[in-house]
């Protein structure tokens, strides 16, 4: 860990600020966020469908908007966007706590799912700008940052929800209140054309200059119409062709929340032991990201290109899976030591094999969404690619969900676990293909000819 601060200490006091941002909106989300559904049905009384729909406003306004906020973060720049992000969601989550009345628990929970669509463009696109060359190294950091807010968060908000979950809600708006005012006091304005052109740094430079000396004649620089942005980013096929093959990691990175856990307890009940597996199989999860992602991240820019670690992380992710067939070729005692073991470690080896390919696949996923945006219109890109995959993660929930039951009602338990290695492999596969037709490389512009001297 040492080795993790003295490394994050290296970058600008902005980038450095961005990384403690973000492990504590991480900490903030996720002391609430496991509790709601629970507090919902439960201290409320309301009906699964209402919370279903109330859970899923949440996740629609934010996969929805992403691209909205990243163009607004583009045109406004990438400061008010998260100040923004962060103001709502301090309604957002002051308000859950506070009421009882289903329209304005949705209107609370669309607040929390916008606030993310605000800020999570904004806080990427500005790490990609203050870190240049470095940002692989950047976003492995940002990483174990996430990732520890993620782990810490749900310990905190157990503790709070003991005393009431209203106490769980304010204390988390007055981590983002806090968070708000730091931002604000703290944070340097960045904007979208302070992006360094990689393909070209002395053509940004004089663009820059070019700029500088606009702005000084008083006159207004144009500006494109968003439709015109949108356009074009869509008109990007590299792009599309990547963020939809990037759908896989996506969904496999989810089964940690979703098709794990409820394996564990199909196997170990839903007593004590299914809920101390599931704690350590998070716990192992989060930890290992901590403890080694900035070695991974070393490692494997040190020997492979971009492509390839994209590819071979969701291959590796992919594999994650092939443990959880053990337990339905093997007779699955009523009790003891055996059933215990093939609740716990088929899911708890998956869930550190899934954090080994995110750790490979991460860091590059996001240097590739800069490197095919060519520098331009970053949060926009990102925008529409977190729009894309959720899209993506949606779908493929209710797959995973429905082929759950389904196959375990047929008796092939084995056939959802066959298909996400497929789905592993085949994103794997479609990445790998990208990166050896040079997709996933912007091209690089023809040189200019210098003009004759006479």
């Amino acid at each position: 860990m040492k080795g993790t601060v003295a490394q994050v200490r290296t970058y600008p006091s902005s980038v450095q600020l961005l990384m403690v941002n973000q492990f504590t909106i991480n900490l903030g989300f996720y002391m609430l966020m496991p509790y709601l559904a629970q507090h919902l049905s439960g201290s409320l009384g309301l009906a699964g469908w209402t919370v279903g729909l109330i859970l899923g406003v949440r996740n629609f306004s934010q996969q929805g908007m992403f691209l909205v906020g990243g163009t607004l973060a583009d045109r406004l720049g990438y400061k008010p966007m998260i100040i923004a992000g962060l103001v709502l969601r301090i309604v957002g989550f002051a308000t859950l706590g506070l009421v009882d009345s289903v329209p304005a628990l949705l209107a609370a929970s669309a607040a929390t799912g916008l606030a993310g669509a605000l800020f999570n463009p904004a806080v990427r696109a500005y790490v990609s700008v203050e870190t240049g060359d470095r940002r692989v190294e950047a976003f492995a950091l940002f990483n174990v940052f996430y990732q520890a807010g993620i782990l810490l968060g749900p310990l905190v908000g157990m503790l709070l929800t003991g005393v009431d979950f209203s106490v769980t809600c304010l204390v988390a708006a007055g981590i983002f209140a806090f968070l708000s005012v730091v931002q604000m006091r703290a944070l340097p304005a960045r904007r979208a054309d302070d992006a360094p052109n990689a393909q070209n740094p002395q053509a940004a430079q004089s663009s820059k200059h070019a700029r500088g000396a606009k702005r000084g004649r008083h006159a207004r620089p144009t500006q494109e119409s968003v439709l015109s942005q949108w356009r074009g980013i869509v008109a990007n096929r590299p792009f599309l062709l990547f963020s939809v093959a990037m759908i896989g990691f996506y969904v496999l990175q989810f089964q940690v929340y979703l098709s794990l856990p409820l394996e564990v307890r199909r196997l170990g009940g839903d007593g004590e032991f299914g809920t101390a597996a599931v704690a350590v199989m998070f716990a192992v999860s989060g930890l290992s990201t901590i403890l080694f992602q900035t070695k991974v991240t070393a490692w494997c820019k040190a020997r492979m290109e971009a492509g390839q670690a994209l590819s071979r992380g969701l291959f590796i992710m992919g594999l994650a899976f092939v443990p959880l067939i053990v337990p339905t070729l093997v007779p699955v005692p009523d009790g003891g030591m055996v059933l215990w073991l093939l609740a716990a470690a088929p899911p708890t080896l998956a869930a550190v094999l899934l954090a080994v390919g995110t750790m490979i696949a991460y860091p590059f996923e996001m240097d590739t969404i800069v490197r095919l945006s060519g520098d331009r219109l970053v949060a926009t890109h990102y925008g529409l690619y977190n729009t894309i995959c959720g899209i993506g993660i949606t779908l493929g929930n209710l797959g995973t969900g429905a082929a759950l039951d389904s196959a375990r009602a047929a008796g092939m338990a084995a056939i959802p676990w066959l298909a996400l290695t497929a789905l592993g492999i085949a994103c794997a596969t479609a990445l790998y293909g990208l990166h050896r037709t040079g997709r996933l490389v912007p091209p690089v512009p023809d040189p200019q000819p210098e003009p004759v001297k006479v």
